[in-house]
C-alpha cells in the first residue's frame, strides 16, 4: 500500500512513520515544507491512502496560519481531485477548531475544505480532533507543556506555572498513532465526520510537575513511581526520552566492605525492592532470619551455595547455585539463611525483597545456620 503522509518531520508525522515501517508498510511517501512541492503531484497519483497532518501552530506572522493549515489542505486535495484518487483521507486537526482565534479560525476552515471535499468526491474523510498530544519527539518551548516540563526538569531548570489548577486535556502519541493506523481499514468508524482519540486524561498542570519531579527524584531514593497507573507509565516513558545524552546513566548507592558489596536498585511503595549482593570468594553472608520479610534470590555470577535452617530445628537443607544454570531460590520467613560464595570469583547475586528496608524496623534477626 502506497502511503502519503504530510508533515513528514512533525511530532506526529515521525512516530506514524516509524511504527507504518514497524508494521512492514514500505512504501511511504514523506512530504513537508522541505519537500519539493513537484513531488505532490506525484505522490498524490500513487497514494492508496493519505495521512495530512502537515499544519501551523506557531507561525512567525498569524498570516502564516491560512496559508499553512488552509491553503496547504486546498491544494492537497485540488492535486487528488485532478489526479482523480478518490482514496481516504486520515486527518489530525485540534479541538481548537471550535475557538475563535487565529489557530482555532484556520483548523476549522480547513475542515470545512475537507468536509466539502468528502460530499462532493465520495471520498472517506476521517478527522481526528486532537487535543494536547505528548510523547516522545515533540519539540519543547514549541507548544506542548509536557515536553518544556521534561525538557527543563531533565537538565535542573525551573519550570513556570502561573495557575496550578489549570486542567488540561491529552492523549499520548502512540495511542494516537494506533489509532490513525486502525483508521485505514475501510471498516473502521466512530462519529462521523469528526474522530477522537478512545483514551484521554485530563489532569492539572500542578500535578503533571509533581509527577516528573517524583520522577527526577527516583535516580535519588531508587524508587519507582506507580507503573499501574496508565497515565503515569506513559508519561515516565515522556520524561525518560528528554534526558540529555549526557545524563542518561547515574550511580545507585553501594555499601562496600572485605566482604564484597550490596547496592539497592530499585524500591517501589508496593511491590519490594531489588538489590545487588556481591560476595568475595569464600565469603559467607547472612545467618540471620525474617517474621513477614522474604526474598528471591538468583546468582547470575560465580558459584555458591544457599543453605537453610527451620529455627527450633537442626536439619540443613542446601541449593547449590551458579550462573551456569540460573535457578529463583524463596527464602522463606522462619529459616535462618546464608549465602556461601564456594567459587574462585564474586559471587553475584540479584535479590528481591517483599519489602522495602526499614531501618527503624529491619526485620532481620541474627541467628547462625
Amino acid at each position: 500500500m502506497s502511503i502519503l503522509v504530510t508533515g513528514a518531520q512533525g511530532f506526529i508525522g515521525k512516530n506514524l512513520i516509524a511504527e507504518l515501517r514497524n508494521r512492514n508498510y514500505s512504501d511511504i511517501m514523506e512530504f513537508d515544507k522541505a519537500t519539493d512541492p513537484e513531488l505532490l503531484v506525484r505522490y498524490c497519483k500513487t497514494a492508496r491512502v493519505v495521512f495530512h497532518l502537515a499544519g501551523v501552530n506557531r507561525p512567525k506572522e498569524i498570516s502564516e496560519f491560512v496559508a499553512g493549515n488552509v491553503d496547504f489542505t486546498s491544494q492537497l486535495l485540488s492535486t487528488l481531485k485532478k489526479c482523480t484518487n478518490n482514496c481516504p483521507v486520515i486527518v489530525t486537526s485540534s479541538i481548537q477548531a471550535d475557538l475563535d482565534n487565529p489557530y482555532g479560525n484556520s483548523k476549522k476552515a480547513s475542515e470545512g475544505l475537507l468536509i466539502n471535499y468528502r460530499e462532493d468526491s465520495s471520498v472517506r474523510v476521517l478527522i481526528f480532533r486532537l487535543p494536547n498530544v505528548y510523547g516522545k519527539w515533540c519539540k519543547p518551548f514549541y507548544n506542548n507543556v509536557i515536553a518544556t516540563f521534561c525538557h527543563q526538569i531533565t537538565r535542573g531548570l525551573p519550570i513556570k506555572i502561573n495557575d496550578p489548577e489549570t486542567s488540561v486535556n491529552l492523549v499520548y502519541i502512540d495511542d494516537v498513532v494506533n489509532e490513525l493506523i486502525k483508521a485505514i481499514e475501510p471498516s473502521y468508524s466512530q462519529s462521523d465526520p469528526y474522530y477522537q482519540i478512545p483514551k484521554s486524561y485530563s489532569k492539572s498542570l500542578q500535578s503533571i510537575a509533581d509527577l516528573l519531579y517524583e520522577f527526577s527524584e527516583n535516580r535519588q531514593n531508587m524508587n519507582i513511581s506507580d507503573m499501574s497507573d496508565e497515565f503515569t507509565n506513559k508519561l515516565y516513558s515522556t520524561y525518560l526520552s528528554y534526558l540529555p545524552h549526557h545524563n542518561f546513566s547515574y550511580f545507585p548507592k553501594t555499601h562496600e566492605n572485605p566482604k564484597g558489596s550490596f547496592t539497592e536498585l530499585i524500591r517501589t511503595l508496593d511491590r519490594g525492592q531489588v538489590s545487588v549482593n556481591i560476595s568475595k570468594p569464600g565469603i559467607t553472608k547472612g545467618n540471620h532470619w525474617h517474621h513477614t520479610k522474604n526474598e528471591k534470590f538468583i546468582v547470575v555470577s560465580g558459584k555458591g551455595v544457599i543453605r537453610f535452617r527451620k529455627l527450633n530445628h537442626e536439619e540443613i537443607i542446601e541449593y547449590k547455585v551458579s550462573a551456569t544454570k540460573l535457578e529463583i531460590v524463596d527464602i522463606p520467613p522462619g529459616y535462618t539463611h546464608n549465602i556461601q560464595n564456594t567459587g574462585s570469583v564474586d559471587l553475584v547475586t540479584i535479590m528481591w525483597a517483599n519489602e522495602c528496608f526499614d531501618p527503624s524496623n529491619p526485620d532481620t534477626h541474627h541467628l547462625k545456620v
